[in-house]
């Protein structure tokens, strides 16, 4: 990229975007002082980090927005970043929030939920839900939240442990208003059938108190507790609730048996280690709840180094934090928090409207914690230090942390596919983004075509997209309908994967590259599909866990030569199976949004729109005859009158079935 007019730009803080000839964002960075901060970029190339010559080699055009301070310059990066996803930041590529514990206070008898939703959306929810009052005529409380878990597996074991020791309700609200007797859970002494039999809330809110006291690690506070009013109860000769007290002793102390303690002091934070190879950079996060090991999460970075580390932990802190509140109030990282990695540093000249643009200052590539924790701090509403280890049991706790980001590291570069997808389709670059594309249909009705997209071997969920055509644009003909969404897509534009793959075969193939090629001449990615294999007799063998599927590129007559069960095919399969699915599932959505919508047809002034959000929020017409009328308030725009029109309407049709 040739070096811009650097007086032109302001020395405000702000955000800077670098594009590529399609206009696409390829990097996304803040500024304290945005002229100071570009100016760092064209310095000599012998000073430049190897991804950063990349992306100067990559970027045709600069753009800059002023913000009013460091922390919206800050925050706006964040949002630009998840927004766009540039190739060049440091991005995580599993951005989903990890799972937790909910207990909905307001309800006289809460149920734990586990859930990936953070208190900040869970407050965007409750402010789209009208307010009311909790069965004791007081506001409704908070949602308190627990966790994180590593993993859904490990929380919905945690889940399944406190549901046998304390009986609490697994049913939803709705269904809880709707029980005319008692689930099985109440027959096997894991409910208390609130829903039916008459629960004082104070003993359930008893029930709760303890479980809020095992979920924030207070597992000694609460053993106490228990042991004592089991000794209570026996000296009093109430033997069954001695021994269901001694049950649920029990089961505490082998759910707090199953965690690691590795702080005496009960602390909650999470740690942070990096660690290099060959091939890239490892990055390993532990975490720490109530001074117990709760699990652990790892990522690779290929073509990374320890040149790339500073940035690298910069943008894991605010993409891995700063959309969630589940945020400790210590996080270990590698090194002393703002410490200069760049010795040029010391050299740094501050800059004025009358510096000389090309004098060249660094200041802006220090980790400025501050602004992070600032961040941080905001998002958790309490304080959040970030801070290099001090004691023994911290510096252990950060070395296991290496520890794990060296093996993930190891195990990545060893099975790491868009390197190896590389060497299958002859591309000089690792193939990261790969969309595939399926087709369904019923004898030309209802036709969809789904794309599903993945990067770095991971589902990019938010960017598929599912696309219907009329019977005028292909109907029952694949050939026709992949052609036509071809020039869809070519006509949305970039970002473009780097693999297109194709259900099906030769025909397929060659009716998507013919529609590419008057829109797309130089196609920007690789072509390929991929094909069912052939039995015996020649037919598709469609049997499950078969390795022998076929890749077709165009121009080729012959399939590519991949040994099957191969890592490269297994994963093309799965990315194939993954498209199907989810194009099957957007046809029979389809065909069966006529046959719900039938029955709500013809009432008058209930439309599309309405009768959408009815099935949506009703999965019945019983359910939509049962709902009271605040129920059917919450749906926008249906008033008493449509309420009135639609309860006459259900009760002649549920009364002539």
């Amino acid at each position: 990229m040739l070096k811009p007019d650097l007086s032109r730009i302001p020395l405000t803080p702000g955000v800077y975007l670098f594009l590529n000839a399609q206009g696409s964002v390829i990097y996304a960075g803040k500024a304290k002082n945005l002229r100071r901060r570009l100016a760092s970029y064209f310095r000599p190339e012998d000073q430049l980090t190897p991804k950063t010559k990349s992306m100067l080699a990559r970027a045709v055009n600069l753009e800059t927005i002023s913000t009013g301070t460091d922390n919206e310059a800050l925050l706006l990066e964040a949002g630009l970043i998840k927004k766009h996803r540039p190739h060049y930041n440091i991005l995580l590529r599993d951005d989903k929030d990890y799972p937790l514990f909910r207990l909905d206070q307001s309800s006289a008898y809460p149920r734990l939920e586990i859930t990936r939703q953070s208190r900040s959306k869970s407050r965007r929810i409750a402010r789209s839900v009208p307010s009311g009052e909790s069965a004791q005529g007081k506001p409704p409380a908070p949602a308190k939240f627990f966790g994180p878990f590593s993993s859904a597996g490990d929380a919905r074991a945690a889940w399944h442990t406190i549901h046998k020791a304390f009986p609490l309700r697994r049913c939803s609200d709705r269904s809880m208003k709707n029980r005319t007797r008692p689930c099985l859970y109440y027959h096997l002494g894991q409910c208390l059938a609130p829903c039916v039999l008459d629960v004082p809330p104070e003993q359930y809110a008893a029930m709760t108190d303890k479980i809020i006291l095992l979920l924030e690690g207070k597992s000694s506070e609460l053993l106490r507790l228990m042991e004592h009013e089991m000794r209570q109860a026996s000296d009093r000769l109430e033997f069954e609730k001695a021994a269901r007290l001694r049950n649920q002793i029990r089961a505490v102390q082998s759910t707090v048996e199953k965690q690691s303690v590795v702080l005496e002091n009960e602390r909650d934070l999470d740690a942070v280690g990096l660690m290099e190879n060959e091939r890239g950079l490892g990055l390993g996060l532990l975490i720490v709840r109530g001074g117990a090991l709760l699990g652990n999460r790892n990522y690779f970075w290929p073509g990374l180094g320890l040149a790339d580390a500073e940035e690298l932990l910069y943008g894991f802190l605010l993409q891995h934090y700063a959309w969630t509140e589940n945020i400790p109030p210590d996080i270990l990282i590698p090194w002393p928090a703002k410490r200069a990695m760049n010795e040029n540093l010391t050299n740094a000249v501050p800059l004025s409207d009358d510096t000389p643009p090309d004098t060249h200052s660094y200041e802006d590539e220090i980790f400025d914690h501050r602004e992070v924790e600032q961040a941080l701090s905001a998002t958790r509403g309490g304080p959040v230090r970030i801070s290099s280890p001090k004691s023994s049991a911290e510096f252990s706790l950060l070395g296991l942390a290496s520890t794990n980001a060296r093996d993930h590291a190891r195990q990545e570069t060893q099975q790491h596919l868009p390197q190896q997808l590389a060497i299958v389709f002859m591309r000089d670059e690792p193939v990261m983004r790969i969309e595939a594309v399926d087709v369904s249909h019923l004898a030309g009705s209802a036709t969809r075509a789904g794309m599903v997209v993945f990067e770095d071997g991971r589902p990019l969920t938010e960017a598929w997209r599912s696309y219907s055509f009329d019977p005028g644009e292909g109907g029952g003909d694949d050939y026709a309908v992949l052609a036509a969404w071809a020039i869809r897509r070519a006509k949305e534009g970039p970002p473009w994967p780097d693999l297109l793959l194709i259900d099906g075969g030769r025909g397929q193939l060659n009716a998507v590259r013919r529609a590419l090629s008057p829109y797309l001449p130089e196609q920007p990615f690789a072509l390929a599909a991929i094909a069912k294999a052939r039995t015996e007799e020649g037919h598709s063998d469609r049997r499950a866990g078969n390795i022998n599927d076929r890749i077709f590129l165009p121009g080729r007559s012959n399939p590519l030569n991949l040994r099957p069960g191969s890592p490269e095919l297994l994963f093309l399969q799965h990315v194939r199976n993954q498209a199907h699915n989810f194009v099957i599932g957007r046809h029979r959505r389809a065909r069966a949004r006529p046959v719900l919508t039938s029955a709500l047809q013809g009432i008058p002034g209930l439309g599309p729109v309405f009768t959408r959000e009815l099935w949506k929020q009703f999965d019945s017409l019983q359910n939509m005859r049962d709902a009271k009328d605040e129920e059917l308030h919450r749906i926008p725009g249906m008033g008493p009158v449509r309420i009135k029109t639609l309860r006459a309407h259900l009760a002649r049709i549920i009364d002539r079935d």
